[in-house]
Formats: structure tokens, sequence, C-alpha cells
């Protein structure tokens, strides 16, 4: 999840990461069904942490340029019995999507003993969870053009009580080749496609603080392994993930993966994403009995939550075009190959009763933009994509506001694709979306985030820790009950769009 930012942008990417890391200070505390909140790094709760104000505002030509920089940087990332309590995160369940950092949603996790909090990005299309740790490289503290001055946690393998070594012959040490001998400590190495962004270390077992996500709220001092990353490179230094990187993708690396082996929760979690900017993530959490689903593809060889769209249905135009899609919480916007791309756009461009903007696709990174003005009243066609099995995945809000000085624009929120298809955060806003690879499926049902009420399945006990979930046959779809849209209006006034704002600029130390 790194991305390539203008010196500025990253700057202030930093700040509001730096806004995380305030949040991540808070004491910790962990078993059963688990989870935490999220934060989108541009989420006002976010902001008024710190009483931070002067951000780049959502909604700002800048704002959309420096998502789509940190897109085209992470899109290489390797896409390239019992009933038990869900488990979260000892912090809480909450999850906050922090406006500097895009569409991406943030979790306070603790760590070790005593425990250390950090404020760590959420990436369901990666595997490895690391931390910065003794490190070489990496972003040590953030400095306010105030010249205040906020360090950030840095994990210390000797500083640990409980902290082990990860030697070359565990089975999830996957650099064995690069071991000298099995007796010594496991090397890793992740290379991200774009500006020489990668973290290097060696891996490290130590307790990762979880609490029941439920009203009783035990603890769980549960040891996972992660990777202690000493050198971190490229975007990393630039403001993108800088306090770490939380892997949820189905290789038995990944913490959910982790936690199901160990017989802490069933092989499955949940991820909430909700419109305001708050989210939760829950291990362990089915989802709902009436929610949406639709089988993964999987390749043991390089599995992800990859999925086959059927149909496409924009307005009344539809059009029976089957590809495949990977679920991705690391990717801010939507990113489609064609025909897919074309059939979307083209559509909505020939019902959408606004005049196109011929010049925003300079610095912008969407083709399809058009003139708003301010207290306009927009009809905006809407956007189905049918699941294999037939269940409907209602996009509640595919379109993004751009404006500022002499700049009022309406546009529609997907970026062509050269490679793989992407379905971004911007199109699980309003969802609550389960991974569930116990039964090998993506589920699906529209939510705020707080009205929730978590869903629990017996463990598999005979699940065996050796194998991966990835190598499970694929189930057959089953059709969701209610295939009806989500109660929602795509009326929209740009009069409420943020405007723009100026800069509180960070320099990263």
């Amino acid at each position: 999840m790194a991305w390539p930012f203008s010196h500025s942008s990253s700057m202030c990417i930093s700040l509001v990461l730096l806004l995380l890391v305030c949040l991540a200070s808070q004491s910790c505390n962990g078993l059963n069904s688990f989870g935490f909140d999220i934060h989108h790094r541009f989420s006002d709760p976010v902001k008024g942490i710190m009483g931070i104000d002067m951000l780049p505002q959502k909604g700002t030509r800048q704002y959309y340029v420096a998502m789509a920089h940190r897109d085209r940087i992470f899109r290489g990332r390797r896409l390239a019995g019992d009933h038990q309590t869900p488990l979260t995160f000892a912090a809480g369940n909450i999850t906050y999507q922090i406006a500097d950092f895009g569409f991406l949603h943030f979790a306070n996790v603790s760590v070790g003993t005593p425990a250390l909090s950090f404020l760590v990005a959420l990436d369901t299309g990666s595997d490895l969870f690391w931390l910065p740790c003794n490190c070489t490289s990496c972003v040590k503290g953030l400095k306010a053009s105030n010249g205040k001055v906020i360090a950030l946690n840095i994990y210390d393998f000797k500083g640990s009580s409980t902290s082990q070594n990860v030697l070359c012959g565990n089975n999830l040490c996957e650099q064995q080749s690069q071991c000298p001998s099995s007796s010594d400590t496991c090397p890793y190495q992740v290379n991200y496609l774009s500006s020489g962004t990668s973290t290097t270390g060696f891996l490290v077992e130590d307790v990762l603080h979880l609490i029941t996500d439920d009203d009783h709220a035990k603890d769980s001092n549960t040891p996972i392994t992660f990777g202690c990353g000493q050198n971190q490179s490229g975007a990393f230094l630039d403001g993108a993930a800088p306090n770490g990187l939380l892997g949820l993708g189905m290789r038995n690396i990944s913490v959910p993966s982790i936690l199901a082996n160990q017989g802490l929760t069933s092989n499955l979690f949940s991820m909430c994403f909700g419109s305001d900017g708050y989210g939760r993530i829950t291990f362990g959490d089915n989802g709902s009995l009436n929610q949406g689903k639709t089988p993964f593809n999987l390749r043991a060889s390089d599995p992800t939550y990859n999925i086959t769209i059927t149909q496409i249905i924009v307005g009344g135009n539809v059009a029976d075009i089957e590809f495949h899609a990977i679920f991705d919480s690391g990717t801010s916007f939507t990113s489609l190959n064609d025909p897919s791309y074309i059939q979307i756009t083209q559509s909505f461009d020939s019902l959408i009763k606004l005049k196109r903007n011929s010049s925003s696709g300079a610095d912008l990174p969407f083709e399809y933009c058009y003139d708003i003005s301010p207290n306009q009243n927009i009809d905006v066609p809407t956007l189905n994509l049918t699941m294999k099995g037939g269940d409907n995945y209602f996009v509640i809000d595919p379109i993004v506001t751009v404006t500022g000085e002499d700049i009022g624009l309406l546009c529609l929120g997907i970026m062509k694709s050269d490679n793989v298809n992407i379905i971004g955060q911007n199109f699980m806003t309003g969802y609550r979306v389960t991974f569930d690879r116990e039964n090998m499926f993506l589920g699906w049902k529209e939510s705020n985030c707080y009205d929730d009420k978590l869903s629990n399945l017996p463990i598999n006990r005979s699940h065996s820790p050796a194998i991966s979930p990835a190598l499970a046959v694929n189930p057959e779809a089953t059709s969701n009950p209610s295939n009806d849209p989500p109660n929602h209006s795509f009326q929209i006034k740009p009069a409420s769009v943020f405007m723009m704002a100026s800069f509180l600029l960070l320099a990263i130390l």
C-alpha cells in the first residue's frame, strides 16, 4: 500500500498518519471473535484527534491525484464443535479511513510486552504483517510546520520480553533458500511494483493483543508471526503506511490464517466501510444470513480474493460481460480493463445529463468527468455488478466530486487498468464485506457500520495449519434471498462537497 506523492502530498499524508499514530499511542489490551475500528485517512474524527483541520480536503483535485498515484504503486504488491466469539484488536474494532491516505483504512494494533501501539494500514491484497523494527531506513517521526515533532513507535525486538526469532526451518519462512541453515533466523523481503518500494528484514514471533468482539471484551494475548521491517524504501519513506502494514491475504503468513490455524477463530473475517470514514474489522465474523455471496476463484500458486462478475447494468443498459476482479482494500479506486471499462464508462456517459469536461483528464485519474455548478440537482445512473451465482452488487456511490477555485466536477470513480481488474475501496463503501476463507466466498451487505450484529461459526478443528485455505474446493454460489437494490438515493448536491483547503505541511524526519 505505498504510493508515490509529490513532496507536499507526502508530507500531508504523513500528517494524517500522524493523527492515526496518536490513536495508536493509546493503551491497548485482546480472544475468540476479534475486531478493530477502521479509520479512513481523510475522516473528520481522525483529523480531530490532534485538532488539525488544515488538511487537503476530500473532493479537491489534489486529493484524487494523490490517491491515484498511491494506487499505481500498491497494485504491484503481489496481486504481484466450539462456538468462538469473534476477535478484534485490543484497542477496539474501529478502523479509520484517513484523508491523506485516500480511501485506505487503518487500525490501531498493539504488539509485544510491554505493549506498543501502531497505526497500521489494512490490506487484503497482500499477506505479510510487518512493523518498522530496529530499522536503519524507516520513518521514525513527523515534524509539523509549527516545529512540533511526534515520534512514531518503532518495534524493538530485544525490548519485548515475549519476542522470539522465527527460524528458517519454520513452515512460515518463505525464503528458506536464502538461509545458510535451518537454525538461522528467517529473512523476508517484499517488493512493491513502483518507485523501488519494498520492505526487508527478518521474521519474529511476538504477542498481538486482541479482545473478544462482544460485550465481555476478554483479553487474548496471541502469538503472531510478523516482519521486523529493518529497511523500508520508496513510497514507505514518503508517508505510505509509515507505521506498518497488516496483510489480510490468503497465505498462511497472514494474521487471519494464523488465528484460524491456532484454533482461535473461524477462517474468515469481515470489514465494514462506512461512508463517514469509520469502519470495523472483525476476525471470525461470517457476516449476515441474507448477505449476497459469490465464490472465490482460487489459484494455489497465488491466492487472492478474486471473484467473477457476469453482467454489468448501468441505468437500463445491460451487458453480459464476464470478467474476473480482485477485491482489494489496499487500492483506493476501482480500476478495470476493456471491455468492462468501456461498457461502464460509455453507458454512464450516454445516460448522465451533464456536459463532459474535456480538460479534466490532464491531471485527474478519471477519464469521465462532468461540469457541475453549486446547488445543482443531479440524477446519477445506477451501477450494478451481477456476480457469479446471480447475486447483485449495487455500487452505492460510484461517483466522486472535485471542487476548488473555479472548478466543479463530477467524475465516475473508475480508472482504466492496463493489467488486473481491481474492485477498490470506493466500490466497497457502504458495505460490510465478508472474506469467508472457510467456505471460499465473498459476502456483502449494505451497512452503516454502527448497527451490525456479529455472526460467528463453529471453528473447524479439522483444518490443518499446513494446508493453505486457497487449496479448498470451489463452492457453488448461492443466491441472495433479497436482490433488491440498496435503499439510497443517487441525487447529489455539489454545494455540499468539500471546497479547496490550505495545506498544513509536514516534513518526515
